[in-house]
């Protein structure tokens, strides 16, 4: 009984992984421990790791959690957004003498996300297939269950009761939480700083990584010159990305928006050296200035 009070509480949404990729292997674990920007070192059941593949620069290529795979010395590397031909291929660069297997299982798993008080509890106590997980999704308490799409319907059962939330709120809550889609917001031509994820996605610690001297001498050099901010705006919910300006200077770009009853709201990413606090900014050069930015704190991690 105490379960199904807690369900009544709780929301879900359900998902479709952008990737999901099984890694084995005699060197698996230390291949992905050389290549993800977070520590794996003591991953245990029931938990996931966050953070990202970054190529030489530094520079964003996707973002993943990695969870413990279905056998020893298995791993799974999940993405919400990400799609899995461009991990591939980003991880496949770097396998050269290793006893690595990657297999694209993306098409055959589903996810959903659960949120709210007692959300991980009662996953850990009912979820009996698949994988689960601390959710990336909103800053409130969350889970993820990771699950082979076949059975889907005896998930779906068990949650009987939760009321379901679709794409477009889900949308709203990460975008209000200031979290970051990838490649959407933060990409292939942005540094992990840019969009918040120091404290979620980087280890300083764990040693040797692709882009870890670049992170490491960020981190000394210390403020980026762009960062992801929330902004809004009245009006229909634009066309992304689309350029932000004040006056006739550009001064951002807008990168993922949401609709809502009094117009939109979402993800830009600003310039430091060009953009002023408290002036609004427009869709056009010398255009109505309407889009502002939403007081908080830049993008949580």
């Amino acid at each position: 009984m105490k379960c199904m009070t807690n369900l009544r509480a709780m929301e879900y949404s359900k998902w479709r992984p952008g990737t999901l990729l099984r890694v084995s292997g005699e060197d698996a674990a230390t291949f992905l421990q050389g290549q993800f920007t977070n520590e794996l070192r003591g991953l245990a059941a029931g938990s996931g790791v966050y953070g990202l593949w970054l190529n030489q620069k530094g520079k964003v290529l996707g973002d993943s959690f990695i969870l413990p795979g279905m056998v020893e010395g298995e791993f799974l590397v999940a993405s919400y957004f990400c799609l899995a031909a461009g991990i591939v291929r980003r991880l496949e660069d770097y396998v050269i003498a290793d006893d690595v297997v990657l297999e694209d299982i993306t098409a055959d798993w589903m996810g959903i996300s659960i949120f709210g008080v007692g959300a991980q509890a009662w996953l850990a106590e009912n979820a009996r297939l698949g994988r689960i997980f601390p959710g990336r999704r909103t800053t409130e308490a969350s889970g993820e269950w990771i699950f082979p799409a076949e059975g889907e319907s005896a998930v779906l059962r068990q949650l009987a009761g939760a009321a379901e939330i679709g794409a477009d709120e889900l949308a709203r809550r990460r975008i209000e939480a200031g979290i970051p889609a990838m490649p959407v917001d933060i990409g292939p031509g942005d540094l992990p700083g840019e969009g918040g994820l120091e404290a979620v996605a980087i280890s300083y610690t764990k040693g040797c990584y692709l882009g870890q001297e670049v992170m490491a001498r960020l981190k000394s050099m210390g403020q980026v010159r762009r960062r992801l901010m929330r902004v809004c705006g009245p009006g229909q919910v634009p066309v992304v990305p689309a350029a932000l300006w004040q006056g006739a200077k550009q001064v951002g770009e807008l990168r993922s928006v949401v609709g809502g009853p009094d117009g939109f709201t979402g993800l830009a990413l600003l310039s430091f050296v060009s953009w002023q606090s408290g002036v609004a900014m427009g869709r056009e050069a010398n255009g109505q200035a309407e889009i502002e930015v939403v007081p908080a704190e830049p993008t949580r991690s």
